[in-house]
């Protein structure tokens, strides 16, 4: 009981002195701006199966991608990309294609996230490197949207450069170089991206 009184009084204190405590819950990004608006956008055409990104109205990339099969569709609709992680482990989802995989590490070539997986729905809809570099230009994954490992690194760059997300000197180089060295980075600013069939 002492204890807690203590604890409690120290709290107290802090917060007087105009200490402030982070929640236990995550940050939430600021919401993406309206996307005929954004600086920088994505879109994903399914039927193309390809990724545009415009930054001030103008196409200034695109890249070829896999998407999800009849079976297991890319979900077409508005979203928006704030979170990435670099060197990703891969967990096997909860599914019935995935019984009897394992977890793979990064690094590991059997890895299929490879480089980077960038979150547009949440948990589970990614945009991602790949170990099935052929898968490209098809309709071969589990909803997610497939990249060249190459190409997915310049695109997560882009985002962040395009975003004027602040990033430590010499952190991108050392995450491209030491593939089993993982980070997780949030956009300064949320990307809108719009996937249409």
């Amino acid at each position: 009981m002492r204890k807690w009184h203590l604890g409690a009084a120290l709290v107290a204190i802090l917060l007087a002195a105009g200490v402030a405590f982070m929640s236990a819950q995550p940050a939430t990004a600021p919401p993406a701006p309206a996307y005929e608006d954004a600086a920088i956008r994505m879109r994903i055409d399914i039927g193309e199966r390809k990724l545009y990104v415009e930054a001030d109205g103008e196409e200034i990339r695109s890249y070829n991608v896999a998407v999800g099969t009849d079976a297991h569709p890319t979900p077409p609709g508005s979203f928006s990309v704030s979170r990435m992680i670099w060197n990703p482990r891969w967990v096997p989802p909860d599914s019935d294609w995935a019984k009897g995989e394992r977890v793979r590490e990064p690094g590991d070539p059997k890895n299929p996230m490879g480089r980077v997986k960038i979150f547009f729905r949440e948990p589970a809809y990614y945009i991602h490197g790949t170990n099935a570099e052929t898968s490209i230009g098809t309709a071969a994954s589990h909803g997610c949207v497939r990249m060249l490992n190459d190409e997915v690194i310049e695109l997560a760059q882009l985002l962040i450069d395009r975003t004027g997300t602040p990033v430590e000197p010499g952190l991108i180089k050392r995450l491209i170089n030491r593939i089993r060295q993982t980070r997780e980075l949030r956009l300064q600013t949320p990307v809108p991206l719009r996937i249409q069939a």
